[in-house]
């Protein structure tokens, strides 16, 4: 059983990889825009894969724009997963490419959240004590 877990996490690796590479060289989709592939979880018999992705670039214009950017983006790599399982397949070396499903991983915007509180509440610190 140990060694089916570490096989499904190398491969998963190796998915995380080779998408991310597919996405930024192979997809001219100009709703993807800049995005990041943050993980993949593969199933037990490694028939599908979920593909984590957080969009970039748009934390200049704030919070809303930024997770509407990653939906959409969502959006549009699951309307190519069909196109991304058939390049993985030449790569991968396994007898049936895993079926593709890209979700939204707001990770990273709930990360600069919680450092924004953090600075904002240090600041009021701070001051309270100056």
């Amino acid at each position: 059983m140990m060694e089916n877990n570490s096989r499904a996490q190398r491969v998963a690796d190796q998915i995380q990889r080779d998408v991310a590479a597919l996405i930024q060289f192979e997809v001219n989709d100009p709703r993807i825009g800049l995005v990041s592939v943050t993980g993949v979880e593969v199933s037990p018999d490694l028939a599908h894969a979920k593909v984590f992705v957080t969009s970039l670039g748009a934390g200049d214009i704030g919070r809303e724009r930024s997770e509407a950017d990653g939906r959409e983006s969502t959006a549009a790599l699951n309307g190519a997963a069909g196109y991304l399982r058939s390049l993985l397949a030449r790569r991968l070396q396994l007898r049936v490419a895993p079926k593709l499903r890209f979700l939204y991983d707001a990770s990273v915007e709930r990360g600069r959240q919680l450092d924004e509180l953090i600075d904002s509440a240090l600041a009021a610190d701070r001051e309270r004590h100056s």
